[in-house]
């Protein structure tokens, strides 16, 4: 009985989570057919200034209009006065770039990811550093591989590379993280999953029950093995598990290398850890979340959010929305199965 209510309650959670998905698609159909195709370009904004914003207006509020005048006059003169001085190259004040990355099956974000890191080599110094908030669930093997690439520049070309994760950084996700310098994350937040999956569903069987006959044509021995229509064998099988795992020990190996003190084995089991557990296991560095961080930062350093607009059509906006959602609901089930299974 309670078996059964476990996979009713999943199956539940499947139907809601089904009807919650179309009707988003739908308001964000509707909301991007309206902005037609978003204009692409570097776009750069100096965060110390919003911040100072958020904290006068809380104080114009909170104090009295003397008192605030007087404050706002003096906090512009520091301003001024430290402007001058970097100026003038009397003080040498640290950068510090943020990158913002939400990933999808597909990395479609690596594309912009790519300019805004060619735009920030092009200014920074190895005194200056690279932040970048980081929210990916992980996807195809190739293109999180790209984007783990890109942030490789940074570290090739000495800049340091924090890596904060607020959500989740998982699977191709965390092939992403690891090349930082240091991994933050929030207590809650889900990483690891260092492993490799195909599914591929097979109609062999419904097609012949049908009469319908599959024929492929290959030249080469290994050029297909298991397909959507074709007839498995278990070689075939075995030609995929190889090929699965020599893609998950070059993901084992571009792990260690990055963080040679970490126990590969005991974390490369495809399992994800909230950012507790994970800071325990090695995988992240420090507990925090990435709004402490920058709070911190822009005490020291003139902190800029940079950003590449790509343009992209509708209907792969739409995919790359729906693909996220649903990478979120098979993490979402495989937690829920995990904790069915502890005593």
């Amino acid at each position: 009985m309670a078996d059964f209510a476990f996979q009713y309650g999943l199956f539940l959670a499947k139907a809601i989570t089904l009807v919650l998905a179309v009707g988003t698609i739908a308001v964000l159909a509707a909301g991007l057919a309206r902005k037609g195709e978003a204009p692409g370009g570097l776009k750069v904004r100096k965060l110390n200034d919003r911040y100072r914003e958020l904290a006068s207006g809380l104080r114009r509020a909170a104090m009295g209009k003397a008192a605030w005048k007087k404050l706002a006059r003096q906090e512009a003169k520091e301003r001024k006065a430290r402007e001058k001085a970097v100026a003038s190259g009397a003080e040498q004040r640290q950068r510090v770039f943020v990158l913002d990355f939400k990933g999808d099956l597909r990395a479609s974000a690596v594309a912009s990811l790519r300019e805004e890191v060619s735009a920030i080599l092009g200014v920074a110094t190895p005194a200056d550093e690279v932040v970048l908030r980081l929210e990916n669930f992980g996807g195809a093997v190739h293109e999180h591989g790209l984007a783990a690439s890109q942030l490789a520049r940074l570290r090739s070309g000495g800049i340091p590379l924090t890596a904060i994760v607020d959500k989740g950084a998982a699977s191709g996700g965390y092939m992403m993280a690891c090349v930082a310098n240091r991994i933050i994350a929030a207590p809650f937040a889900v990483l690891g999953s260092i492993g490799v999956i195909a599914q591929i569903p097979n109609f062999n069987r419904a097609l012949s029950e049908r009469g319908i006959d599959f024929e492929q044509i290959t030249a080469g021995r290994y050029k297909r093995t298991v397909t959507m229509f074709g007839r498995t064998t278990d070689a075939d099988r075995e030609k995929l598990r190889e090929e699965i795992t020599e893609v998950h020990e070059l993901f084992k190996g571009m792990v260690a290398q990055n963080h040679p003190g970490l126990d590969i084995e005991a974390v490369a089991t495809g399992e994800h850890w909230y950012g507790t557990r994970a800071l325990e296991l090695g995988l992240v560095d420090e507990l925090g979340a990435s709004d402490d961080y920058l709070l911190a930062a822009i005490r020291r350093a003139d902190v800029f959010h940079v950003s590449y607009q790509a343009r992209h059509r509708l209907s792969e906006r739409l995919l790359a929305a729906v693909e996220s959602a649903a990478v979120r609901v098979e993490l979402w089930l495989e937690q829920r199965r995990r904790e069915r299974l502890l005593p």
